[in-house]
C-alpha cells in the first residue's frame, strides 16, 4: 500500500508509463518521455526511487546492472486517492463537486445513467452480504 496519496506531475507520468508498458528499466522509462521534454536520467532515477519509497513501484528483476521496476499502485487506487483528496477540499461533500461538474458540462446525462446503474449494483451487493 502506498504511504502517501499525492503524486507529482513527474511521478504521475512515470506511473502512466509503467501502467501502459509494464515493467521497465529507468533508462526505458526515461526514453518514454517526449524528446523535447525528456528529463535527465538522474532525475528519472531519483523519482523512481521516491516512488519505490512510497511503495508505488517495486524492483521486479535485474537484467545485467539494470533494475526493472513495475507498478504496485494501480491506476484505480491512484484515482481513488485523487478523488478522496479532491473531496477533502469540499469538506468531504460530494454535492459541490457534482454541481461543478454539471456546470462545466463534464457531467452528462449518460454519466447520470451510469452512476445510477453503479448505485443499484452497489445496493444489491450490500443486500447480499
Amino acid at each position: 500500500m502506498m504511504r502517501t496519496g499525492r503524486l507529482s506531475k513527474l511521478e504521475r507520468h512515470i506511473m502512466e508509463t509503467l501502467w501502459k508498458r509494464g515493467p521497465l528499466s529507468i533508462r526505458q522509462i526515461q526514453e518514454a518521455f517526449d524528446k523535447k521534454k525528456r528529463p535527465a536520467y538522474t532525475t528519472v532515477q531519483t523519482t523512481v526511487y521516491r516512488l519505490e519509497a512510497k511503495k508505488a513501484v517495486r524492483r521486479s528483476s535485474k537484467i545485467s546492472n539494470a533494475h526493472i521496476f513495475e507498478a504496485v499502485l494501480t491506476r484505480e487506487a491512484a484515482g481513488g486517492r485523487l478523488v478522496d483528496e479532491l473531496l477533502s477540499y469540499f469538506g468531504g461533500g460530494l454535492q459541490p463537486v457534482i454541481a461543478r461538474l454539471i456546470e462545466s458540462g463534464r457531467f452528462t446525462a449518460e454519466d447520470v445513467k451510469q452512476a445510477e446503474k453503479t448505485l443499484r449494483e452497489f445496493a444489491r451487493k450490500e443486500k447480499s452480504e
